[in-house]
């Protein structure tokens, strides 16, 4: 099986939620910091609000922060957040191989479900395992090998793609072929990226075969 992490893998949505982030806190008059960033970016979105509650001490509830978050993404979900180069392409030569792909998210199910249906590119998944269902941080080797036993896939016979070094990290740990993906969100970290990383690349089109270029 092929398993694909969602955002900074198949969509460009980095962009989006730093600028979501931003104007959150601002609304606030709480000025966005990378210290804020970092215990927000790699977690599911309970967490998240559990501790954009308690970093920035606002009275809001974690379900209110949600909320609005999720009010404030969908519109770049349904109508403007694009897929990372190449991924149609590479997905339709996966489908044509007769491989079997999944996702496994961080991202909220109304959001991956809107930008796949707006890019129609939902048939070529079987399933979309979410984090948040398994009430995991996605990047532990745990909540890996629970998404994995969802699935119904041993370790040793999936492939992750991602390009979070943590979620990298976490995927190996739980014995997955890893290939580490490109993001301007991680671009500092790429040659960590490429020490973890069973492979690295900078798009999918490093992965297609002559036919399909």
């Amino acid at each position: 099986m092929y398993l694909f992490d969602l955002d900074g893998t198949l969509i460009d949505s980095a962009g989006v939620w730093r600028q979501i982030d931003v104007d959150f806190l601002a609304r606030r008059g709480i000025p966005w910091t990378e210290e804020y960033n970092q215990g927000v970016i790699h977690t599911i979105f309970p967490l998240a609000a559990q501790f954009t509650r308690e970093y920035c001490h606002i009275p809001d509830s974690a379900e209110d922060i949600m909320a609005e978050w999720r009010r404030m993404a969908l519109t770049e979900y349904r109508e403007r957040i694009p897929l990372k180069p190449y991924v149609r392409a590479f997905l339709e030569q996966c489908a044509g191989e007769g491989r079997t792909m999944a996702i496994y998210t961080s991202c909220e199910p109304v959001l991956c479900q809107a930008v796949l249906r707006h890019h129609g590119v939902e048939g070529y998944f079987s399933q979309i395992v979410y984090a948040s269902d398994l009430g995991m941080e996605k990047r532990s080797p745990a909540a890996f090998a629970a998404a994995l036993e969802r699935l119904g896939v041993r370790p040793e016979d999936c492939r992750f793609f991602d390009d979070s070094p943590v979620s990298c990290a976490g995927a190996k740990a739980a014995g997955m072929t890893v290939t580490g993906i490109y993001d301007s969100l991680f671009a500092a970290r790429e040659e960590e990226m490429r020490r973890l990383c069973h492979a690295y690349i900078h798009d999918f089109s490093e992965l297609l075969t002559p036919a399909e270029k």
